[in-house]
């Protein structure tokens, strides 16, 4: 039991906060110097190729960016290239989840193979689909398409941005898996067997039991995986570089671009605090939509 002091305060309520503290105020002193760093340099002329060529800036880093057709490409891009994974990743796993809940020989090995991925590095999953799976002379699907009498498509010049959510997609498509098989684990059978007796065929139980009760784990995998593809990176630097021209070039690379490429330290600052504002605002989003969920 706690001690109550005259002020009101607790004894034990004050040395878990001493207890806490330090933690507390080394994550915030993580998160608010880099912040802070972004935002005083987003308002400077700080070019290392002119170092001569230093100042006060204002808002002239937001002004160029914000009418450089570059910034609203790479915006779209983002979306496209976020849109599209979260699409194939959720009605993926979905299914794959659904069909590896029934029971097979191999259920096991199956599961764990189908996981695998996800725990690929990028750059070296990025790696073996440029040089082992989509390589226009060598790859793994020219070998098909000459098979097939096709002509052999070189993907990254052809279909770029395809290419990268492809990539994309097999990363993180066991993650959807992972986290939708593990609800599925909670479904109740008896009320699935009901269905069954009282006629529902397997495409009125997915829709009407087993999809309502993936629902929650749907908006936790759209949430986190989100967060993570805003910030794509890799897959892009490995395979096309951002190219053809800007077609894969998202907002990650294109602040990339202005911070170690052309040295621009302010314009990439100001880059890097139009990407946090972004984050934020489909942050928001995520966590109204999960929070309505979990009330639901």
């Amino acid at each position: 039991m706690n001690r109550t002091r005259a002020s009101g305060r607790t004894v034990g309520g004050l040395r878990t906060l001493s207890l806490q503290a330090p933690a507390v105020t080394l994550l915030l002193l993580w998160m608010i110097v880099p912040l802070g760093m972004t935002l005083w340099f987003s308002f400077q002329r700080y070019n290392l190729l002119m170092p001569g060529m230093t100042g006060f800036a204002g808002l002239e880093n937001y002004e160029y960016l914000l009418t450089d057709p570059a910034l609203w490409s790479a915006m779209g891009t983002t979306l496209l290239l976020v849109g599209w994974v979260l699409v194939v990743t959720v009605v993926g796993g979905t299914l794959l989840a659904v069909l590896f809940q029934q029971e097979f020989a191999g259920q096991g090995i199956a599961r764990v193979l189908a996981i695998s991925p996800f725990f690929v590095m990028p750059t070296v999953s990025a790696l073996v689909w440029k040089n082992m799976m989509m390589h226009p002379s060598n790859g793994v699907l020219a070998w098909l398409a000459e098979s097939l009498g096709l002509p052999a498509l070189d993907w990254f010049s052809s279909l770029p941005l395809t290419s990268i959510i492809i990539i994309v997609s097999w990363q993180w498509l066991p993650f959807a898996l992972l986290i939708l098989l593990t609800a599925m684990q909670s479904l109740d059978e008896d009320q699935v067997e009901a269905a069954r007796m009282d006629g529902a065929g397997p495409l009125a139980i997915f829709f009407f039991i087993t999809l309502p009760h993936l629902k929650r784990a749907i908006s936790v995998v759209i949430m986190i995986e989100m967060i993570f593809l805003l910030t794509i990176f890799a897959e892009i630097f490995v395979t096309t570089s951002g190219g053809p021209g800007l077609a894969t070039t998202n907002l990650a690379y294109l602040i990339y671009i202005q911070a170690l490429l052309d040295f621009d330290v302010g314009m990439a600052s100001a880059g890097g605090v139009i990407a946090i504002i972004l984050a934020n605002i489909v942050a928001i989003f995520l966590v109204r939509m999960v929070a309505k969920n979990l009330e639901d």
